[in-house]
């Protein structure tokens, strides 16, 4: 090999060297950096940062959430929550069973019937806790019940959930209902915003909802309801179950049913229970029923016997 040749081979595996020298050098800061953001997109503040970047463009988003999987808009108030937290409101139900236990309450081998499944977030929660050996989940809002079900099949819970599309009221037939386009679980039979998209859905009373699930009322041990400010009609149908004081928990919301409103429902609620718990955040207030508060905030009221 002449001198010229051997500088150039010298020159060309100097270049090679110092050219795979870069491509490491750039694969190794890429995966640092890579190792990087997933630890920071893995915190809570975080993923609140990646979740309010994602477009409109992206309709569903499935996070493993430890125990169970869940699928959710990310555009989505709730869907949000899930994705920051893991979880959305979990403590509530686990806070309800504690309850029921704690008060003798819980019915082995009963059924929980839940008005307002949303996209099956309290539905999940309580399928895994194993408390009820059934439950009948309604959902009116089509968006939700999309979801709804998709999560109850990809948690595998098929045989112990039924899932029924259609709104809670004191009659059978079809109901104006109200889309919220930034928070699903705000969707309702009452109007809340001049924005609010309305569609026409089915509506049912509780025993027919029973009746299709092949559910007599005596196997439901517990009624959930979360239905937006529809409560006082669904519960018109529901005379039976709080006749034989099945346990009965909501949200109450003076806001929606107006002051005459409030206490007129408050008065139909305590010809069936004597004794309630009121849940204002983590404080837990038992009291008669016939003390229910009829103006502020809305609560969460346990009705128990």
């Amino acid at each position: 090999m002449t001198p010229r040749r051997g500088y150039r081979y010298e020159m060309a595996m100097i270049f090679s060297r110092a050219t795979a020298t870069r491509k490491f050098l750039k694969r190794r800061l890429r995966k640092m950096r890579e190792q990087l953001a997933q630890r920071f997109f893995d915190t809570r503040y975080g993923r609140n940062l990646l979740i309010g970047g994602i477009g409109s463009r992206v309709l569903t988003m499935t996070v493993d959430c430890g125990d169970h999987v869940m699928s959710f808009s990310p555009s989505d108030y709730i869907g949000r929550k899930i994705f920051r937290k893991g979880h959305f409101e979990r403590d509530n139900v686990d806070r309800l069973l504690a309850v029921l236990r704690e008060q003798g309450l819980m019915r082995k081998g009963t059924t929980l019937l839940e008005l307002g499944g949303n996209i099956g977030t309290q539905t999940i929660y309580f399928a895994l806790s194993q408390a009820y050996r059934r439950i009948i989940t309604v959902e009116a809002d089509p968006r939700n019940f999309r979801l709804l079900t998709a999560n109850i099949r990809q948690n595998g819970l098929e045989d112990r959930v039924t899932a029924i599309n259609c709104a809670a009221g004191d009659r059978c037939g079809e109901l104006d209902f109200f889309l919220h386009h930034n928070n699903h679980g705000k969707s309702s039979a009452l109007q809340q915003n001049a924005a609010d998209e309305k569609i026409l859905v089915p509506v049912r009373t509780v025993p027919d909802i029973l009746e299709r699930a092949q559910t007599p009322i005596d196997e439901i041990g517990l009624i959930w309801i979360d239905i937006e400010g529809y409560e006082p009609v669904a519960c018109r149908s529901m005379q039976a179950l709080m006749a034989q004081k099945t346990p009965l928990y909501m949200e109450f919301t003076p806001s929606f049913y107006g002051s005459s409103g409030s206490q007129a429902f408050a008065r139909s609620l305590a010809d069936y229970y004597e004794e309630c718990i009121v849940f204002v955040e983590d404080k837990s207030t038992p009291m008669k029923v016939v003390d229910l508060p009829t103006k502020g905030e809305q609560f969460d009221v346990l009705f128990m016997r």
